[in-house]
């Protein structure tokens, strides 16, 4: 068995997963805002609580670029005190089984392709759309992450006048219309015509989104998940509008996109990183 871990700035979870099914998870408050070894202390005691002797491996997803080959956190988002985190050594040495670290995008992209909508299939990106915009690719059943684990970082390639972060992410929302996209998509579904054009325009950069991943990675499906993912119905037309000038038809009547629909996917992306 193994434990899965998605730790962000807000929440931290682990989950004792076997095969592909969690069968034991816990959620926690992060303390993002305390010192480096707080951090490390409370994440050690969840994992300490959570530990079986069956469990010979532990995965884990961290919101911000990784040297994943020695396990080095740089720079963590909303976590200020983690700018150099040696975690794979610090886990490795509390716990003495195998620690695997990688970005969080990564580990959702390796779980949908897993488990997910990727299964059976060459290529898989997975695009997080939330707080901000992540990316991860697999190909043919295997993580690839780049050097840095950076080697889908799509939200920070140019677009308009920004990058693709500033106008596909529920920051759009609280910008330019003072509204987060949970509001804003209960306003469109319960009627209010000027929201659901704000969720066409929403699509219409979203759909530029997956031209750009097309043409990066050609890949068989795209996945879209984080916390805008259950909005899916509601910017999805204006996406595919957008994409029907992508230049390329073939592709176009191959690729599958689809929001994800797995409960906790990192924490499952997470535990794969051992497999």
């Amino acid at each position: 068995m193994k434990l899965g871990i998605d730790l962000g700035g807000t929440n931290m979870r682990v989950g004792l997963v076997a095969g592909d099914t969690i069968i034991a998870k816990e959620i926690v408050p992060c303390p993002s805002r305390e010192s480096e070894n707080v951090v490390l202390e409370a994440l050690a005691s969840l994992i300490e609580r959570n530990m079986t002797p069956d469990v010979d491996g532990i995965g884990i997803g961290v919101p911000t670029l990784v040297d994943s080959v020695r396990g080095i956190v740089y720079n963590a988002t909303n976590i200020p005190s983690w700018r150099e985190v040696h975690l794979k050594d610090f886990l490795a040495g509390r716990f003495g089984v195998d620690v695997a670290v990688n970005n969080d995008a990564n580990c959702f992209a390796l779980g949908e392709a897993r488990f997910g909508a990727g299964r059976d299939c060459g290529g898989l990106v997975g695009v997080t759309l939330g707080t901000g915009v992540g990316g991860g690719l697999v190909v043919d059943g295997k993580l690839y992450s780049g050097r840095n684990t950076g080697a889908a970082e799509i939200g920070e390639l140019p677009f308009r006048d920004h990058n693709f972060e500033y106008y596909c992410s529920s920051v759009f929302f609280e910008r330019e219309y003072g509204i987060s996209g949970k509001d804003a998509a209960a306003a469109a579904r319960a009627g209010d015509v000027a929201m659901q054009a704000v969720w066409r325009e929403f699509g219409t950069s979203v759909g530029a989104l997956m031209k750009a991943v097309m043409f990066a990675y050609d890949p068989d499906v795209i996945v879209i998940g984080g916390g805008i993912a259950s909005a899916f119905e509601l910017y999805q037309p204006a996406m595919i509008q957008e994409m029907s000038s992508f230049p390329y038809p073939e592709s176009l009547r191959n690729i599958r996109i689809e929001p994800s629909r797995l409960v906790d996917v990192a924490i499952l992306g997470a535990a794969a990183l051992n497999l």
